[in-house]
């Protein structure tokens, strides 16, 4: 069995008070749960999607295969992990990079991860039995990790955070991509808790399907579909000018692709008047600031 506490992640990660000048704050008590400051590279909800999945690798896995975009936290933390434990990585990554390599990318094969990339017909396939058939049989003896890490063992891992958290709260918000972080946070709630999901990309019904199939109930969750800001990844300027603005008054970062949007979205809910007076909100800070690295950082 593989143990990461080598690694030394810092858990329980922060709890801070969170009061922004913002129109609307001062009607709700606001805390960040800031597992952006778990660990400086496998950080946040990456951290925990992987620590059980690492952990409970059977001794015959030769090799971990996992997929994601050019600057994918995911693949980031993975690679990283298998590189320290001396796990060959294959990375199928989405859109061809080479010889234009994102800093991540740079990352991966700074600690000798394979890189296999693909176009979007290919990628779309990694969900199928037949195409993973193929890399089982491409890369025998590997371990296939699920595109963000999301898949069962995933949701141990995140629902611990919940019992981390040793103030009363009402309203957990994290973000909603793969639906692993939000479907762990909700297992770990008590039935008068509630998790409100920022969807960061465009997916009205997607995104609930993907968080569905890891429950047995969709009593207290919701996903909200106004701030995803144009799709995945995508960066209007009042996204990145809200992002820069925030990073230079607060004491911790954000990032236009995940945590951006989150906090975009409390801004906007809290002007609106979205949560009840005295509500008492926890914003989960999942980590990962690679879509914020410049080019050759």
């Amino acid at each position: 069995m593989i143990i990461l506490s080598a690694f030394q992640p810092q858990l329980p990660s922060p709890l801070i008070p969170f009061t922004p000048p913002w129109e609307g704050a001062s009607n709700v008590t606001m805390m960040v749960k800031r597992d952006d400051a778990i660990h400086p590279v496998v950080s946040g909800n990456k951290w925990r999607k992987l620590k059980h999945t690492i952990e409970n690798l059977p001794p015959t896995v030769e090799s971990i295969v996992s997929f994601g975009g050019g600057f994918s936290n995911h693949l980031h933390a993975l690679g990283f992990v298998c590189h320290t434990l001396g796990l060959p990585f294959h990375a199928i990554v989405r859109g061809n990079y080479e010889g234009n390599e994102s800093p991540m990318l740079n990352d991966l094969l700074h600690w000798h991860a394979n890189l296999h990339y693909v176009n979007k017909d290919t990628y779309q396939k990694r969900h199928e039995k037949r195409y993973l058939a193929q890399l089982n049989a491409q890369f025998p003896n590997c371990r296939i990790v699920p595109e963000g890490g999301s898949q069962s063992d995933a949701l141990f891992g995140l629902s611990e955070l919940i019992d981390e958290i040793d103030h009363p709260f009402d309203t957990i918000i994290a973000p909603v991509a793969s639906g692993a972080t939000l479907a762990g946070i909700v297992k770990g709630l008590a039935p008068t808790q509630h998790a409100l999901g920022i969807g960061v990309l465009k997916g009205e019904g997607y995104l609930e399907s993907l968080v569905s199939q890891f429950l047995d109930h969709e009593m207290n969750w919701r996903i909200t579909h106004d701030f995803h800001c144009g799709g995945y990844a995508k960066q209007p300027q009042y996204l990145k000018t809200f992002c820069a603005q925030f990073n230079t008054s607060m004491p911790f970062a954000i990032e236009p692709v995940y945590s951006g949007k989150v906090f975009y979205a409390l801004q906007q809910l809290l002007r609106e008047g979205a949560f009840r007076k005295g509500e008492r909100i926890v914003i989960l800070h999942t980590g990962g600031l690679q879509g914020a690295r410049p080019k050759g950082n």
